[in-house]
């Protein structure tokens, strides 16, 4: 049973923001501190990306693992009251998040999700370095030069038969 009324519960939940979170800030100050420039919250782009990394063709959602639904996550506990509700809510951000990765994707743009449990203490630091190391590594290989190998082609002539010119053709 819920302890608070469904006015206190109301004012509670408006209270939840969507940008500017605590988990964000983080990523936000670590990128920033490593040298990476971004852009908050593209409107042109599908879902809203948190950052934008266009130098990176990177795009980064930082995702709370309740409200997105974290599979496997002890953070991911759904609501005892009104679960149908809930249940359907935080499927429907699923089937979004999806959708805007694979539109993302089909634009050329590389999507990286870090979720809030990975931006706790104990791993907090492994999961910045690893950013870091995934935002490098994308830069690179999105400007290595590739070589190309010739192909050898044989062409086929559309044309008659050759020709020793000088001497009589036989069917004359």
């Amino acid at each position: 049973m819920d302890k608070m009324t469904l006015e206190q519960r109301h004012r509670c939940m408006s209270a939840i923001k969507s940008k500017d979170t605590k988990p964000e800030l983080m990523v936000r100050k670590f990128l920033f501190s490593c040298g990476f420039r971004f852009r908050l919250n593209h409107p042109r782009l599908p879902g809203h990306p948190d950052l934008v990394l266009r130098k990176y063709r990177t795009v980064i959602f930082v995702n709370g693992c309740f409200w997105h639904g974290h599979e496997g996550c002890k953070y991911f506990v759904l609501p005892k009251t009104n679960t149908e509700f809930w249940q359907n809510k935080i499927e429907r951000n699923r089937n979004r998040d999806k959708r805007d990765r694979l539109q993302l994707a089909a634009m050329g743009w590389h999507c990286i999700t870090i979720w809030e449990c990975q931006l706790k203490p104990k791993v907090r630091q492994q999961t910045l370095e690893s950013l870091a190391y995934t935002l490098s590594h994308v830069y690179l290989e999105d400007r290595r030069l590739r070589t190309y190998e010739p192909v050898e082609e044989t062409f086929s002539v559309a044309a008659e038969p050759e020709e020793s010119y000088g001497k009589p053709r036989s069917d004359r």
